[in-house]
Parts: structure tokens; C-alpha cells; sequence
């Protein structure tokens, strides 16, 4: 396998979300994934019915684990619960391990609505996480929030790339799912190029985890040493494979097909189209 990729997040007993869709992104696009439990959920494809959090110590004893006897090529960030962890997180990767690129995927609410970072939390984001990000990968509500700023259509998904930007992030990926089109458009933004994906809207209701894939799969092509449009490319086409290969189990927003075989001659049929500005 090419590349390590360390995940940190929250556990799905379901399997469709979570470090679970983490695990099984990264390993059909053949990296190594290893993994440090922010908190335990009790959850199915319908609604999150109880979260134990993981204390910041034990946390950081996964991540120290990790990182000081396997390694990793990318980190990955998910469900992170509170400020605690997610201060205690920031600190520990600019002290011991600065050089290993981010990929942060604001987890704030599940599909269903629950809260899965408290305020304090979100704030902690913002302040410390965001400009420690190699690419921060937010869907359109989670960047309204840490914008303030309303987003309706692509170019005011534009603006608020550029505002999350100035808070830090080395590249802003927001996603274009919750918003009106037969495409789906992804904004991507860097300091020095701006990119938007299009993707057809697949009409389903399994999209259980669509987020956490799509980060795990950016964090997969980085480690392999794929340019950053050329990660987010491939993560694209993987989701929209994965989507099209929906399993169609449960009774609420299902899971992806995540194991359905997958090749790098699938981004043939797969094709993203992808605008650079």
C-alpha cells in the first residue's frame, strides 16, 4: 500500500460514517489507514442516539501511538466533540509533529441535525484548527457558520472560500451538495488558483457519510503524493462511484458503496470536469 493516513474522528456502529467510512475509503484507494477514537456513537442511518466523548488524554496517547512508531503521510480530523480535544489536538500537532499535512473536515451536526461539536468547540476550530489546515473540506452550512456569511449559489460559495481562507487554511474545498442544480459543484480556493469541480447530482438517499469520505479520500491521494486538485479529483470520482454502488441498507439516509471494486481506471468513467480559474 502507498501512503499512511492517520484518522481522527468519531466511531459509526453503522459503518456508513465516521472512522468506519474513513477506514474503508483509504484502504480501497490503497493507502494505510490507522486511527485515533475522539468518541463513541450510537447511531444508524436515521438519527445519533448517544455520544460518549473520549477524554483529550487518551486522544492524544492514540495519536502519540500512531504517529511515533507507524508514522503518517496526512492526518485527517472528523468529529472532534469539544474545545478540549480539539485544543489539545492543535497543540500536540505544532509541537511534536508540524510537518504532517491536515486535512480537516469541520464535523458539526449530523445529517439528522444532532450536534456533533459543542460552541465551544466550533470556536476552538476556527481559532487554532482552521490555520493549521493543509485543506479544510466544509459542507455549505458548516461554512456559513464559521463565515457568517449567507451561501446560495457557487459565487457566493466563492466568497466564503476566500473569507475561510483568510482565517489560515493553506486551501478551502467547499462543497456544493446543498445547493440547487443538477450538479454538484465543488469550490476549491488557494492563494494562488481557484478550481470548481462538477459532478452529476446522483438522486438517492444514501448518502450517509458522504463527508467523511470524500475528506478521507483527499487525505488518502495526499499522502500518496497526489497534487492537491489531482486528490480532490480522484476523492470526487471515488464518491460519485461509491454513490452509484449504494449497498441500499437501512431504513434512514443509507450508506455509500464503499468496497465496491474500485480501480484507478475507474476515474475514466468517473470523470470529474474541473474548471481552473
Amino acid at each position: 500500500m502507498n501512503g499512511r493516513v492517520l484518522l481522527i474522528g468519531g466511531s459509526d456502529p453503522s459503518g456508513g460514517a465516521g472512522i468506519q467510512a474513513d477506514i474503508k475509503t483509504v484502504t480501497a484507494l490503497g493507502s494505510y489507514a490507522a486511527t485515533a477514537i475522539t468518541a463513541l456513537t450510537a447511531q444508524d442511518t436515521r438519527t445519533v442516539y448517544e455520544i460518549m466523548t473520549v477524554p483529550a488524554g487518551v486522544v492524544l496517547r492514540q495519536l502519540r501511538a500512531v504517529l511515533d512508531d507507524i508514522g503518517a503521510d496526512c492526518l485527517k480530523t472528523g468529529m472532534l466533540v469539544g474545545a478540549n480535544v480539539v485544543e489539545a489536538l492543535c497543540d500536540e500537532l505544532s509541537d511534536r509533529y508540524p510537518d504532517i499535512p491536515l486535512v480537516v473536515d469541520p464535523v458539526m451536526a449530523a445529517k439528522g441535525g444532532q450536534r456533533l461539536l459543542d460552541l465551544d468547540g466550533c470556536a476552538a476550530l476556527k481559532r487554532w484548527l482552521i490555520p493549521r489546515a493543509t485543506v479544510l473540506i466544509p459542507n455549505v452550512p458548516e461554512a456559513e457558520y464559521l463565515t457568517g456569511l449567507k451561501i446560495s449559489n457557487l459565487a457566493e460559495a466563492k466568497t466564503a472560500a476566500r473569507s475561510l481562507l483568510d482565517l489560515g487554511a493553506g486551501a478551502v474545498l467547499i462543497k456544493g451538495g446543498h445547493l440547487a442544480g443538477e450538479q454538484v459543484r465543488d469550490v476549491l480556493l488557494t492563494e494562488a488558483k481557484e478550481h470548481v469541480f462538477a459532478a452529476p447530482r446522483i438522486p438517492t438517499r444514501h448518502t450517509h457519510g458522504t463527508g467523511c469520505t470524500l475528506a478521507s479520500a483527499i487525505a488518502a491521494g495526499i499522502a500518496q503524493g497526489l497534487t492537491l486538485v489531482s486528490a480532490v479529483e480522484r476523492a470526487k470520482a471515488y464518491v460519485l462511484h461509491a454513490l452509484r454502488h449504494a449497498p441500499g441498507l437501512g431504513h434512514g439516509q443509507g450508506p455509500l458503496g464503499h468496497a465496491h471494486p474500485w480501480k484507478a481506471r475507474q476515474m475514466k468513467k468517473e470523470k470529474i470536469p474541473t474548471s481552473g480559474g
